[in-house]
């Protein structure tokens, strides 16, 4: 099934953060988009300025995963019915908002635990802030060298 950019990150941000309000899906979204257009390393060779290149990314979101782990992943992004603040909020984001406590965030994950670990992914990321239950992580200038 063909989605459009906008189907996309609406269902991606709710299978992500649905349950972390307005911020933590804002949240979301701006990551993506940062990815979309991030200035050099992984994501601008991988994304090339494309939403559904960083959302079909190997390996980089459960969501758009089917199985994990040997098992059916019922919450995924083809099973998602997004509703009117999903798609508010992906374009807010699509029009170039961000939340500006991200920073340039490349990365974010739920550490189901109440502290963030300093790294993410190894010397790449570092951490920036806490929304809801997910950390959030700026590029560090190794990730330029991926």
């Amino acid at each position: 099934m063909a989605y459009s950019d906008r189907e996309l990150l609406a269902r991606l941000v709710q299978c992500e953060a649905g349950g972390e309000g307005i911020n933590g899906m804002r949240a979301v979204a701006s990551v993506v988009m940062n990815r979309v257009y991030a200035p050099g390393g992984e994501y601008a060779r991988v994304g090339r300025g494309s939403i559904h290149n960083i959302i079909f990314q190997p390996d980089q979101f459960t969501c758009v995963k089917e199985v994990v782990g040997g098992t059916y992943n019922a919450q995924n992004i083809y099973n998602m019915r997004p509703e009117t603040i999903h798609y508010d909020t992906a374009d807010w984001a699509i029009a170039g908002n961000r939340l500006s406590s991200l920073g340039r965030a490349l990365w974010f994950f739920n550490p189901f635990s109440t502290t963030c670990r300093q790294n993410f992914p190894s010397q790449v990321g570092i951490f920036t802030t806490r929304i809801g239950k997910h950390c959030f992580y700026n590029p560090t200038d190794a990730y330029f060298q991926t």
